[in-house]
């Protein structure tokens, strides 16, 4: 019998851990979104310095395009955060 009442809290945690890890539409549409800011900035980064490459601002370029892929990875990261929250106390 004790067998079984283990099996049975085993069982009900782990459907309670998988209903917790279910995102929902909205919150995979931000995490979509916050990806595709990210990817853009590494467009943008990349295409500042294929253009700067080999000239005499390459550099000041390159600072610059180090600082908006930081941006956007900043900006990625607390778009994710939100989306997290989202769902936080709220049936899946």
């Amino acid at each position: 019998m004790k067998t079984i009442r283990i099996l049975g809290a085993s069982a009900l945690f782990a459907s309670a851990m998988a209903l917790a890890a279910c995102d929902s539409a909205a919150e995979n549409d931000v995490e979509s979104q916050a990806e595709a800011i990210d990817e853009n900035s590494e467009a943008v980064a990349d295409s500042m310095r294929d253009s700067a490459d080999g000239t005499a601002v390459e550099g000041a370029v390159d600072s610059q395009a180090d600082a908006i892929e930081a941006e956007g990875e900043a900006t990625k990261d607390a778009m994710e955060d939100q989306a997290d929250e989202m769902d936080n106390g709220t049936p899946q």
